[in-house]
């Protein structure tokens, strides 16, 4: 069996700077309530006069990991996109990174993980890769918030965390045991889905029947977020899944060189680094400047770590995530 690594690492996030203080044009809020509850002072929010998308942004940044891994957009064999937020609720965004890119017939798979996203992405195309059915895969995080948000005081507690952005690796084949991905550890539970959650539309629930019943309190088409449940089992279960990772390379936390978490709150990141033991160097955030951009959160850290020399040779590399559905998963590399 062959191996699996990160040979290529990009992103891209739009120019379009929304601060905190841009918030209150839409709502009751201000700076020091939406910094000291999530660490957030600034997100990218597409300008609707711009060409962005969920799938062009998620182009944007395949090109650039591409060109790093050494590879041309020939030499891929497989799409892998992540997303919650495609630009039609159907087909999905794989395909037209497929198409925008003019590449050949490849397959294309979407993963509708929300914020685990892109760890359940890397732990397919691993698969894929170490199986010997592919050699040369892309994954994509990309998302589209903030053409879905209630800008509004109601919506408020879930408006101010989220952000656009697009992130993306190359997966390729490596015949070396010791580097790569070292596994990848994945779990749900369902049962607290409507905790995180976009209810409607739906196939329960279509267009017709909402504009029909006309109600103004209607707001299941906006997310929804029970702040305080989510936190609770965020930091529970990002502890869990990134002791299995280690424990399953018989590693230590004093091995890790860097934790790279879902950028969904920087109290959360910042629980999680304190209950590790881990120094401010070993781990990397962005969430202040860019808010929860969901799939496309670790990846857009991944590259930015990458691009300011955090990541060497060598390095043990771990990758978590907590999120909707709930679902949750780690990836242990050694870069």
């Amino acid at each position: 069996m062959y191996n699996s690594k990160i040979t290529g690492v990009g992103h891209y996030v739009p120019e379009n700077i929304i601060t905190n203080n841009d918030l209150k044009q839409w709502m009751d809020t201000n700076d020091e309530w939406i910094q000291e509850r999530t660490g957030i002072k600034e997100r990218r929010w597409i300008d609707p006069q711009s060409e962005d998308s969920t799938s062009i942004m998620g182009v944007k940044a395949a090109k650039i990991a591409i060109e790093r891994a050494g590879l041309t957009k020939d030499d891929i064999d497989f799409i892998i996109f992540a997303t919650l937020s495609p630009d039609m609720y159907f087909p999905g965004g794989g395909v037209r990174v497929q198409d925008y890119l003019g590449m050949p017939t490849i397959g294309a798979l979407d993963i509708r993980n929300q914020c685990s996203g892109f760890i359940y992405a890397v732990s397919v195309a691993d698969q894929f890769i170490k199986t010997g059915m592919y050699k040369n895969i892309l994954v994509i995080g990309s998302e589209n918030h903030s053409g879905g948000l209630e800008r509004s005081t109601r919506g408020r507690n879930v408006t101010v965390i989220f952000g656009d952005g697009a992130g993306a690796v190359v997966m390729s084949r490596s015949s070396k045991k010791d580097i790569g991905i070292l596994s990848t550890h994945l779990h749900s539970e369902g049962k607290h889905a409507k905790e995180l959650s976009l209810i409607g539309p739906s196939t329960g629930r279509w267009v017709d029947t909402i504009i029909k019943e006309n109600d103004p309190n209607d707001v299941s088409y906006y997310p929804y977020m029970n702040g305080q449940f989510v936190f609770k089992h965020a930091i529970v279960r990002f502890s869990e899944v990134i002791t299995e990772g280690l424990q399953a390379n018989n590693l230590t936390s004093e091995d890790i060189d860097l934790l790279i978490p879902h950028q969904a709150n920087l109290r959360i990141a910042q629980f999680i680094q304190k209950k590790f033991g881990l120094s401010d160097d070993k781990v990397f955030n962005n969430i202040m400047k860019y808010g929860n951009t969901t799939a496309a959160s670790i990846p857009i850290a991944l590259s930015e770590a990458w691009e300011q020399r955090k990541i060497n040779d060598g390095d043990i590399v771990v990758l978590a995530a907590f999120g909707s559905g709930f679902t949750w998963g780690s990836v242990i590399i050694k870069w």
